[in-house]
C-alpha cells in the first residue's frame, strides 16, 4: 500500500459527511491513517451471556430476555414507559427514561440481547442504563469483545465501530510490512493489518494485548532507527583524537581523603573512553544526592584540561554554581588549575578581565550559570560541557554553550534518578550512566511522619538536635501567607520559629525573592555553622551542601512531588552524624497524597522512587513533557512496553551494525503504519537536522 493511501483524508470515506468529519477531527483524527491509530481506550467483555439472577453482581452483563409486558409508570412528564423482562432464572424491570421510542421495539414476546448495569432497588432487578439488540444466532454487538473508543459530543461508540470495522476491511490487508522479514519471523510478529484488527476487534484480551505490543515494538524499532541514526550524525563531526593524557586526574585521586566507590571508579572509565574515543561525548550521569557525581565530574574535567583544552560547568542557580567553584578551587588550584566564576552578578572589569582571560585560554574551567550563554562570552578551546540539574534547561541552551567549542563532549548530571525506560526514551541520544552506591560511611536518613498539629514533637527533637551542635532546615511551600490556601508559608513561619518557638537559636531565611547578597550571606553563615535554621521554600531542593546538618522539616508535605521530597531529604545525611527527615502533613491528603508519603516511609533508595512516582505520574509529567509531546507515542506506553523498549533497542543495534544501510532516511520510508507519532517523528527530526548541519 502506498503511504498516500493511508494518509487520505478521512472524509472521502463513504457516509461521512461534514458534520462527522468535523467531529473526528475534534479528536485528531484526519486521515486513515489517524482513523487506524485511533486506539480504544478498554474493552466491553460481552462474550458471555449470563442468568439474570447473576447479573446484579457484574459490574455490567450480557442477558438474553423475553419482553413480558410493557407499561408507564409516573404521570405527566415524568411520565417514563417500563418493560418487564425475564430468562428462566428469574425477571428485571427496565427503566427507560426519554427513550419513549422503545415502545414500539419493546413488545411482549420479542426476544432480545441487552448489556448493561443491574441492581436491586424497591425489591426489583431494574436497570436503566443498557444497550440491546434482537436476539439471533449472529449478533452484531454480543457474543464478542467490542471496544470502547474516546468520544466528543454528537460521536457514538456504534458510529466509531462501523467506521473503524469498514476502514479495516478497505485497508488493512494491503498494508505492508514495515520491519525487516527476519525480525518479524524471529519475534514472531503478526502482519500490521493483523495487528491492527486484534487491537480493535480481538477474539479474546490476551489477542488486544499481544497486537497492541506487536504495534508498540514496531514504533519504538524505527524510533531507535532514528536515535542511532541521528548518533552516527553527531559522531561525524568529530574534528579531532586526543592523545590520553592522565596526569591531572591521577593527582586529583591522590588528594583525596577517600577512596571513590566502584561505581564511581566505573563511571569515570566510561568518560574516559568517550573523552578518548574520537566520537564526541553525549552522555547522561544520574544518582541520588550525595553520590559522588559531582566529583565525577571534576575527574572527567581533569582529564580534558590535562589535554589543554577548557571545560564550562553549568548550574541553574548562582548558589549551586558559587558553590561548585569554591568547592572545586580547594581541590583543583593546588593542583595548578585555573578556576573562574561567571553569572549575572559579575559585572563591570571583573566580567571584562575574565571575558578576556577566558577567551585567552588563561581559564582552564568556568562555572557559572545562564550567563554562559552570552554571546560575549567565548572560549579560547571549550572541549567539555558539563550540565547539572540538566532538567532545569531547555536543549537549545544546551546546543547554544556547545557551539562556543568544536563539537565539545557533553556530560549532563541529575540527582533525580530517572527509570531505565524512561531514560532510553527521553535521553535515547545519549548513553546513561548510573552512581547507585552511596560513599562509606553514609546512614540512611530516618524518615518521620507528623499530622499538622503534632508539630511541638517534631520541635522538640529538632531542638535536641541543635543541642548536640547539629543544624537543621524548616522547608515550606508558600514564601508568604496566601488569602485563598490555608497552607502555612516560609515568612510567617519564619517569625514563629524565631520569636517564639526556637527564641535565642541563629537562624536565616531564604527564597526565591531575597535578594542575592543576602541569600549568599545566609548561606555562608549555614556553611560556616553560626546560622543553625535554615528556613526556606524548595530553592533548597539543589545546590546546599552542609554536612552538619542532621534535620530536614518539611511542612504540608503533601503539597510536593515525590521527586522534590527525596531531592529535599537528600540536604541531610551528608556527615557521619544520623539524621532525619519530619514530613508534616495536613489533614486534606488525597489518596496519591497518602502513597507518595508511604513511598517515602519506605525507601531511601532514589531510584526505587522514581520507579514509583513514574507510575503515580506517568513518563511525561515526571520529565515535565506530558504537554511538549516530546514522549508522546501513538502505541507504546512505557509503563506496559518497558521490555519491548529494551527489546527494541537491541534489534535495532544489532541490524545497524550488519547493514548500515537502514540508517539512510531513504530507506526508512516505507508504508508504516507508525510514521506519525510524535515521539518518532521528534527522533528523526533531530537526526535531519544534525545531518543538515
Amino acid at each position: 500500500m502506498l503511504l498516500s493511501e493511508l494518509s487520505r483524508d478521512v472524509a472521502s470515506m463513504h457516509g461521512v459527511g461534514p458534520a462527522l468529519a468535523e467531529r473526528l477531527a475534534r479528536l485528531g483524527v484526519r486521515t486513515f491513517r489517524d482513523l487506524l491509530l485511533f486506539l480504544p481506550r478498554g474493552y466491553e467483555d460481552r462474550t458471555a451471556v449470563v442468568p439474570l439472577a447473576q447479573a446484579s453482581r457484574l459490574e455490567k452483563a450480557g442477558v438474553a430476555v423475553s419482553v413480558v409486558g410493557v407499561a408507564d409508570i409516573g404521570w405527566g412528564r415524568s411520565r417514563t414507559l417500563k418493560a418487564l423482562v425475564s430468562d428462566e432464572s428469574g425477571e428485571a424491570s427496565l427503566l427507560c427514561f426519554g427513550r419513549a421510542f422503545l415502545r414500539r421495539v419493546l413488545m411482549p414476546g420479542r426476544k432480545f440481547f441487552l448489556w448493561g448495569s443491574f441492581h436491586t432497588r424497591r425489591g426489583e432487578l431494574q436497570c436503566s442504563d443498557f444497550e440491546l439488540e434482537p436476539w439471533s444466532e449472529n449478533p452484531a454487538g454480543f457474543g464478542r469483545i467490542l471496544p470502547l473508543y474516546p468520544l466528543t459530543e454528537g460521536l457514538t461508540q456504534l458510529t466509531l465501530r462501523k467506521l473503524m470495522s469498514r476502514a479495516l476491511s478497505d485497508l488493512a490487508p494491503s498494508i505492508e510490512p514495515g520491519l525487516p522479514a527476519e525480525l518479524v519471523r524471529a519475534r514472531h510478529l503478526p502482519v500490521p493489518g493483523e495487528a491492527l484488527r486484534g487491537v480493535h476487534f480481538p477474539r479474546t484480551r490476551a489477542d488486544a494485548d499481544e497486537c497492541r505490543a506487536a504495534l508498540a515494538y514496531e514504533e519504538l524499532f524505527y524510533f531507535e532507527i532514528a536515535v542511532l541514526r541521528r548518533r552516527r550524525a553527531l559522531a561525524a563531526t568529530r574534528p579531532r583524537v586526543r592523545a590520553p593524557q592522565t596526569r591531572l586526574r591521577d593527582a586529583l585521586i591522590r588528594r583525596l581523603p577517600f577512596t571513590l566507590t566502584d561505581d564511581q571508579v566505573l563511571v569515570v572509565s566510561e568518560i574516559e573512553a568517550d573523552l578518548w574515543s574520537g566520537v564526541p561525548m553525549a552522555r547522561l550521569l544520574q544518582g541520588d544526592v550525595g553520590c559522588g557525581k559531582t566529583l565525577v565530574a571534576l575527574l572527567s574535567i581533569m582529564l580534558v584540561v590535562g589535554c589543554g583544552e577548557q571545560a564550562a560547568f553549568l548550574a541553574p542557580t548562582e548558589l549551586l554554581a558559587r558553590q561548585h567553584a569554591e568547592n572545586a578551587a580547594r581541590l583543583l588550584e593546588p593542583l595548578g588549575v585555573r578556576i573562574a566564576f561567571l553569572s549575572g552578578s559579575v559585572t563591570g572589569d571583573p566580567r571584562s578581565l575574565l571575558r578576556e582571560a577566558l577567551k585567552a585560554g588563561d581559564v582552564d574551567l568556568l562555572f557559572g550559570t545562564h550567563a554562559l550563554f552570552s554571546e560575549e562570552v567565548t572560549f579560547k578551546d571549550l572541549g567539555l560541557v558539563i550540565v547539572d540539574e540538566q532538567h532545569r534547561f531547555g536543549v537549545l541552551q544546551r546546543q547554544a554553550l556547545l557551539r562556543k567549542g568544536t563539537s565539545p563532549d557533553l556530560l549532563l548530571m541529575t540527582a533525580t534518578p530517572i527509570p531505565r525506560t524512561l531514560a532510553l526514551t527521553a535521553f535515547g541520544d545519549l548513553d546513561v550512566s548510573s552512581i547507585r552506591t552511596m560513599p562509606a560511611g553514609r546512614r540512611p536518613v530516618i524518615t518521620h511522619l507528623a499530622r499538622e498539629g503534632n508539630e511541638e514533637k517534631v520541635y522538640r527533637r529538632v531542638r535536641e538536635e541543635i543541642s548536640l551542635g547539629r543544624q537543621a532546615y524548616f522547608v515550606y511551600p508558600l514564601i508568604e501567607e496566601s488569602e485563598s490556601l490555608d497552607v502555612k508559608d516560609a515568612e510567617t513561619a519564619f517569625r514563629i520559629l524565631q520569636h517564639q518557638v526556637y527564641k535565642g537559636i541563629p537562624m536565616a531565611l531564604i527564597h526565591s525573592r531575597v535578594a542575592e547578597e543576602e541569600k549568599e550571606s545566609a548561606m555562608a553563615g549555614f556553611a560556616a555553622g553560626k546560622v543553625k535554621i535554615l528556613v526556606a521554600t524548595s530553592v533548597v531542593e539543589v545546590g546546599v551542601d552542609v554536612a552538619n546538618a542532621s534535620c530536614m522539616v518539611i511542612e504540608h508535605a503533601e503539597r510536593f512531588g515525590l521527586s522534590t521530597l527525596h531531592q529535599l531529604r537528600g540536604r541531610v545525611g551528608r556527615g557521619a552524624d544520623q539524621s532525619y527527615a519530619f514530613l508534616v502533613y495536613g489533614e486534606k491528603l488525597t489518596p496519591e497524597g497518602v502513597e507518595r508519603l508511604k513511598i517515602m516511609m519506605e525507601t531511601t533508595d532514589g531510584f526505587a522512587i522514581a520507579e514509583r512516582d513514574m507510575r503515580l505520574r506517568g513518563p511525561g509529567e515526571l520529565l515535565g513533557v506530558r504537554q511538549s509531546g516530546f514522549l508522546s507515542f501513538r502505541v507504546a506506553d512505557l509503563l506496559l512496553h518497558g521490555t519491548l523498549l529494551f527489546q527494541a533497542r537491541d534489534d535495532a543495534k544489532r541490524l545497524l551494525a550488519e547493514d548500515p544501510g537502514l540508517l539512510q532516511p531513504t530507506n526508512m520510508v516505507i508504508p508504516r503504519v507508525l510514521a506519525t507519532s510524535e515521539a518518532l517523528q521528534a527522533a528523526e527530526g533531530a537526526a535531519a537536522a544534525v545531518e543538515g548541519g
